[in-house]
């Protein structure tokens, strides 16, 4: 019985701090989510810079995919224009040192000074590279119309 308790004692202490350690690394991805969101309000182009890998491939969902330079271009030089952005519905995935994230963003932009809202899917792609996640990869989509 001494040994059956021994056991469980090590399971469960093995379990609470991988628990620990994913809620700590969910609540850190998340803050890295929302620094980019309010650097890309913000058109920041040296924290977009910091937030995303160099390798960053960036998708839209026009089909259209940028690197880490022209996304931050696009962001910095005002052709894309975000007044706004809502992250909706936001799930956080850890896998080792990759974190998978999901929501719906919502935004109202003002592309080329012509207002629009749009409402897409998005999956970003973050990865823990010497202690700190980096976006390496986001790819939206078309929301189903119902």
């Amino acid at each position: 019985m001494k040994y059956f308790l021994t056991i469980f004692a090590v399971v469960l202490f093995h379990f609470s701090g991988s628990a620990q350690n994913k809620s700590k690394d969910e609540m850190d991805v998340a803050n890295r989510v929302e620094t980019l969101r309010q650097a890309m309000i913000d058109a920041d182009g040296a924290k977009l810079k910091e937030l995303t890998s160099a390798g960053l491939s960036y998708g839209h969902s026009n089909g259209n995919v940028q690197n880490q330079a022209v996304f931050v271009e696009k962001i910095t030089n005002g052709e894309s224009d975000f007044v706004t952005i809502e992250f909706q519905n936001q799930t956080i995935e850890i896998v080792g040192d990759n974190a998978i994230v999901r929501h719906n963003l919502v935004a109202h932009t003002k592309d080329g000074g012509i207002d629009k809202d749009i409402k897409i899917g998005i999956m970003l792609v973050w990865q823990k590279q010497k202690n700190k996640w980096l976006l390496i990869a986001r790819q939206a989509y078309k929301l189903p119309t119902t």
